[in-house]
């Protein structure tokens, strides 16, 4: 049992859309392909970043794959002979200085999750049912809860056309729904919010999405006006490194609130627990595993959470990807984010499962299911090429 290869291509995911602070005009990701003898034929494991951080090929291609390359394969190897996800993480993760996360944890989330799903292709076990029977006591949830990230700021998009972007999704089967505010003035994005309550059931089904564009003062006076409507969430009103703002902000605004997707290491988290203000009964964790350091430091992550006090199911991973549907089955998380109509092949999950008010079923399929999603296989294949 040996890895073969390790293969890294940059794929675009440019778009029109926009948030408070970007737009996707630009946007590219990494996409990885390990390949592993198992003394037959090889088995590919695939993965990819999640949007919003740039590919990061060169970290992968010239600092990752030679030191997990040069390792003796049997160093890498599991009590059962497979690929220890683990001791490949600490191996391409030697020599790597503290702090300075970003584009090297983007890095590692992407050469990761290529790493799960080998190693579940080799068990012959779907992805989230390893993680069940490895981490989870066999415990694992048959549905997730999913929400499409969404309500983004297209040109020339009117109140009318969020209406039937909403109308698609709701139609699609999902209930929880993601709109973006911070864009346009408080007053336009309060109208923004109102048109979405009236093609939906009710305000508790919606969240909100600020991308960290405000400063305290700004946060403050959305939440004053949103406050009364008992929406699902408030997410990331502040920068995700401003855990005073966050603390000063959940003292004044008692509904729900959700940060962390641009955390991306277990010791950003732990200052944000520490210092950040927020409430474990209420409020939402979104770390990303494709984007911070992989599954197996989100493993870790999970651990520091409870550890704090934290139930697991306040955790709902940003990505709307299937290794985030994966994790959040497998290991009993609140749910997962989804991306139906955007950044496309590679967001969303397997085609053939549809969304059943609001929840998703998991796949059968050994790995992460990226071959239940054609037009994302066929993808990486040709890029691979």
């Amino acid at each position: 049992m040996r890895i073969q290869e390790i293969r890294v291509r940059k794929a675009g995911i440019q778009s029109s859309i926009r948030n408070a602070f970007i737009s996707f005009s630009e946007m590219t990701l990494s996409v990885v392909r390990i390949r592993i003898d198992p003394g037959g034929k090889p088995v590919e494991g695939f993965g990819f970043c999640s949007n919003g951080r740039y590919a990061q090929n060169e970290i992968i291609e010239q600092r990752f794959a030679p030191r997990i390359l040069s390792c003796p394969p049997e160093s890498l190897l599991d009590e059962a002979g497979l690929p220890d996800p683990f001791k490949i993480w600490g191996a391409f993760m030697q020599n790597e200085k503290p702090g300075g996360h970003g584009d090297r944890a983007v890095a590692a989330g992407a050469l990761d999750m290529a790493v799960w799903d080998a190693v579940s292709k080799l068990a012959e076990k779907p992805l989230w049912q390893l993680l069940s029977e490895r981490f989870n006591a066999g415990h694992a949830d048959s549905e997730v809860l999913v929400y499409p990230g969404g309500g983004y700021y297209y040109p020339g998009k009117e109140v009318s056309g969020l209406q039937d972007e909403f109308r698609g999704y709701l139609n699609q089967g999902y209930r929880h729904l993601k709109m973006k505010i911070g864009g346009e003035d408080l007053a336009t994005d309060m109208r923004r919010i109102e048109g979405a309550f009236k093609v939906m059931e009710g305000p508790s089904f919606l969240a909100v999405d600020a991308n960290a564009r405000f400063d305290l003062e700004t946060a403050l006076a959305y939440g004053r006006e949103m406050e009364p409507l008992d929406l699902f969430w408030y997410e990331e009103p502040l920068d995700p490194e401003d855990f005073l703002g966050h603390s000063l902000l959940a003292e004044n605004y008692l509904p729900s609130l959700a940060t962390g997707e641009n955390l991306f290491s277990r010791q950003e988290l732990l200052n944000l627990l520490r210092h950040g203000g927020l409430r474990s009964d209420r409020d939402w964790i979104q770390l990303d595993p494709a984007l911070a350091y992989g599954l197996t430091e989100y493993l870790r992550v999970i651990e520091i959470l409870e550890n704090h006090g934290w139930p697991r199911r306040r955790l709902i991973p940003h990505g709307g990807h299937q290794l985030a549907l994966n994790a959040a089955a497998g290991l009993q998380l609140g749910g997962s984010e989804s991306y139906p109509g955007v950044f496309q092949p590679f967001g969303g999950f397997a085609d053939s499962i549809p969304v059943i008010q609001g929840r998703t079923r998991l796949h059968d399929t050994p790995g992460i299911g990226i071959e239940l999603k054609p037009e994302l296989h066929s993808r990486i294949l040709e890029l691979m090429e």
